[in-house]
């Protein structure tokens, strides 16, 4: 398991609302810091990482469970 700052889980909801959460989530965070995304819309695995790119963060960790996504994002 991936240590984390912060968790934000979006289980049921559908795109764009995971990305939208995400970035909210992000913008509210220090530099260094992991925010888990819990997330069972399957867009989020394309989406997310295209979120990642624009803001200059990265995704540390990921994995799916069950149709249940687990995304880890480090805030650069």
């Amino acid at each position: 398991m991936t240590d984390f700052d912060q968790e934000l889980d979006t289980s049921g909801l559908n795109c764009p609302m995971p990305v939208m959460k995400t970035r909210k989530a992000l913008r509210g965070m220090e530099s260094g810091q992991v925010l888990h995304l819990i997330s069972t819309d399957s867009g989020t695995n394309d989406d997310i990482p295209g979120l990642v790119e624009e803001i200059g963060a990265s995704i540390v960790d990921s994995n799916e469970d069950s149709g249940t996504y687990h995304i880890y994002i480090k805030k650069d």
